[in-house]
């Protein structure tokens, strides 16, 4: 292992982008573990996410857990899953709640998946799973934030007016500038309304606390295209590999491929 900024060597890879290029995580969430010092090269704990290793020989832990960087997949496998409400986008979860990985088919549990970006726990829609490092990073990275679609169900009526702040660009309660957001009013009756919002931020729980903040109470909230993936007719709580067509067009879209 070397810390330092010498020429990379044959094999030497950056640490965190082993961590991140064995599914544990995106590299920006990598670099968070190594910082914790939760993570340990041949016994040692590192903190600097720049260090570099050679996966195979090195022997890297995080959080006690050896990683098989040898044994890493030669292709990559992405997943497109419908997710339900009252599951949670992480790995595993503390207080014991159903989690994305443990609804998954078995057929899609092998490997090193891991969810990319979240849906809290009361929304449901598209959500991506990959062992594609690269990839997670670069969708949960602001500079390549993908067009994310909703369809969001609120109490009672609402007009146009209601939701021109979320046009203009609204300033939450607790002090974050947003940038405007496309919303498209579809029905709206005495009992409830239905809109379609496309984000470009990667604010947390931006629509909830957006409708929060202007009186709305939120009934459903859907997400139903990210990028160029579709969720399409998927039912919830269903899981589908994307075809290559949709992987190419996802890493395009993501900057990874021409």
């Amino acid at each position: 292992m070397q810390t330092g900024e010498t020429v990379m060597q044959p094999g030497e890879v950056r640490l965190n982008k082993a961590i991140a290029g064995a599914g544990v995580c995106s590299r920006r969430q990598a670099d968070d573990l190594i910082q914790q010092g939760v993570v340990r090269v041949n016994g040692e704990v590192v903190d600097t996410p720049g260090a570099r290793v050679v996966p195979g020989r090195d022997r890297i832990e995080v959080r006690g857990q050896l990683l098989e960087l040898d044994a890493a997949p030669a292709s990559f496998t992405y997943v497109m899953l419908h997710k339900p409400v009252q599951v949670v986008s992480t790995v595993r979860d503390p207080q014991g709640r159903p989690t994305v990985l443990g609804i998954l088919p078995h057929d899609l549990r092998g490997g090193r998946l891991y969810p990319v970006g979240r849906l809290d726990y009361f929304s449901e829609g598209l959500l991506i799973l990959t062992d594609d490092g690269d990839l997670t990073n670069r969708l949960t990275h602001p500079r390549y934030h993908l067009p994310k679609v909703y369809m969001v169900k609120v109490r009672g009526h609402v007009t146009e007016s209601t939701l021109a702040p979320m046009r203009q660009g609204m300033t939450l309660a607790e002090g974050e500038q947003l940038a405007p957001v496309d919303v498209r009013l579809l029905q709206s009756d005495r009992q409830a309304s239905l809109f379609e919002m496309t984000l470009r931020q990667g604010v947390n729980r931006q629509i909830r606390r957006m409708c929060r903040d202007l009186g709305l109470t939120v009934l459903l909230l859907r997400r139903v295209r990210q990028g160029p993936l579709e969720l399409g007719e998927l039912p919830k709580g269903a899981a589908r590999r994307l075809t290559p067509l949709e992987v190419a067009a996802l890493r395009r879209a993501a900057g990874l491929e021409s």
